[in-house]
């Protein structure tokens, strides 16, 4: 087995989690569960930033404590990613000892390999509260932060830890260019690129007069900056510095929101240069989910209701949607028409019913037991094409392209039934083609529901079952995905699948 340490951003005690927030960590989990059915001995980080500055206005104004506060909101984002079934094996959160810990170490490391990486200056800048950084000329638009366009930038000056960025610019430039450290996909890459190519600066990496956040070593006063903190955590969850951390670092694949990539691709490679550890393999920058056109963010009000979308159709249908419709690498609208009409046609109309349709026939037919079939135009469709498809496509993380490669066979079934039309077959007695196309539409559905089941994992198992399939859906049924076992199989029929809204 290949291992497989898949991360995603941590998320900002800032408030609850919006479409933003699931595109990520679904996208995620899709990748973790295609992995899984591959082989890979996959450990899948999620967890919570919760070392930033926002944390103490917003437990004074709810009259609670910091540590309160950072509970309430953790307990609430684990709960939204359980019901989205998110299948991570660690949920790490910033305030944990094992990440101090991690902190100070990685922080002592650097200061020991490269003693003048780390040195004390006055800075002064634009500093954005939503992104907790101070801003460049070139992140600012008409006055505001590009990411954060409702808040205003305020004028800070303070003496500070800087971090010596400046002196990695080549070696990490090297890297991104060689492929060892991969950034993808391309936009986002040439962008760091740009960036790299016009020089980097050093940057200040401590905070004074700040009370919450871990405590800068030997330096009174001071805490440490959120972001360097925050990197860290990828760091942590593999049990850093105890020996065996090795195990899992470094981390295969970071994923994270295509506005946080300076961070990921420049500075946390930098830092782990300096520190004498080595880099994470891959960064994916995916989009984001927008509404009316403007990223969703709780910061300018511009979030759907999670509990709302996921009520709506129920999580696997808000899977679906997010990686068939948005995607997993530019930005792409959610509107609640367009969710309606996925689910109608591509699940409610689509899978659903030719689930429905081939096992009902299987039952009408041959008593529910499926029979020998020679390979039909339909088992070449998803031997030679889309099955290779998938496997492109989601190797590439491509998950839009991985879901269109899926359901093209749910449509290829759909029409190989109307022109096979086995209740005529049926009629005529034609036993021999009858048992042909049922064959093949019961190994269709087998197919689909492990190419599937990463998208949609309650659903998919529930086909599953119905197939007659006792064991997982795993590697050793991926194996199966030319020539899945299928004579002498007892089918039965699952209830709706996708249920349709009752009509106002």
């Amino acid at each position: 087995m290949a291992k497989f340490f898949l991360t995603t951003a941590i998320d900002y005690s800032n408030g609850d989690p919006h479409l933003g927030h699931a595109l990520e960590k679904i996208g995620a989990d899709v990748i973790a569960r295609y992995r899984r059915l591959r082989g890979d001995e996959v450990h899948f980080l999620m967890g919570m930033d919760e070392n930033s500055q926002s944390v103490m206005p917003i437990a004074d104004k709810l009259g609670i404590t910091p540590d309160a506060w950072v509970e309430q909101l953790a307990a609430r984002f684990a709960d939204y990613w359980r019901r989205l079934q998110c299948s991570h094996d660690d949920w790490i959160r910033t305030t944990e000892p094992r990440h101090t810990t991690a902190v100070h170490e990685l922080l002592h490391r650097i200061q020991r390999n490269n003693p003048d990486d780390v040195y004390l200056a006055d800075y002064e800048g634009l500093y954005c509260t939503g992104c907790e950084e101070y801003k460049t000329e070139s992140q600012i638009v008409d006055g505001r932060c590009a990411e954060h366009p409702t808040l205003t930038l305020a004028r800070h000056k303070e003496r500070n830890h800087f971090f010596r960025l400046s002196r990695y610019r080549d070696r990490i430039l090297a890297a991104i260019t060689s492929g060892e450290l991969a950034v993808e996909p391309e936009i986002r890459r040439n962008e760091i690129l740009r960036l790299l190519e016009a020089g980097l600066q050093d940057i200040s990496i401590s905070r004074s007069r700040l009370a919450w956040g871990i405590p800068f070593p030997d330096s009174p006063g001071h805490t440490i900056y959120v972001w360097f903190d925050a990197v860290i955590n990828y760091l942590s969850a593999t049990g850093f510095p105890t020996p065996g951390y090795e195990r899992l670092w470094p981390a295969d694949l970071h994923i994270i929101g295509k506005g946080i990539t300076r961070f990921h691709c420049v500075l946390w490679p930098a830092m782990c240069l300096s520190a004498g550890i080595a880099p994470p393999k891959a960064v994916w920058a995916h989009g984001y989910v927008q509404w009316l056109g403007a990223k969703m963010s709780k910061t300018a009000g511009t979030a759907v209701n999670l509990d709302d979308a996921i009520n709506r159709h129920g999580a696997d249908a808000l899977r679906y949607f997010l990686m068939r419709e948005v995607g997993f690498e530019s930005d792409g609208d959610f509107t609640w028409d367009r969710f309606d009409a996925r689910y109608t046609a591509d699940l409610a109309d689509g899978l659903g019913n030719l689930t429905a349709r081939s096992l009902a026939m299987i039952e009408k037919y041959r008593g529910g037991v499926v029979p020998a079939g020679a390979p039909t135009p339909l088992d070449e469709e998803a031997v030679t094409r889309q099955i290779p498809a998938y496997l492109a496509a989601m190797d590439r993380y491509d998950l839009k392209a991985g879901a269109e490669a899926a359901w093209a066979l749910v449509a290829a079934a759909d029409l190989y039934i109307s022109q096979s039309a086995p209740w005529s077959l049926a009629k005529a007695g034609r036993d021999a083609e009858l048992d042909q196309v049922l064959a093949a539409l019961y190994r269709t559905l087998y197919r689909v529901a492990i190419l599937a089941t990463p998208f949609l994992p309650e659903k998919g198992a529930v086909i599953w079952n119905a197939l007659g399939r006792t064991e997982g859906i795993d590697q050793s049924a991926f194996d199966t995905l030319q020539a899945p076992p299928d004579q002498g199989v007892k089918v039965t029929r699952p209830a709706i699948l996708f249920p349709k809204p009752n009509p106002a």
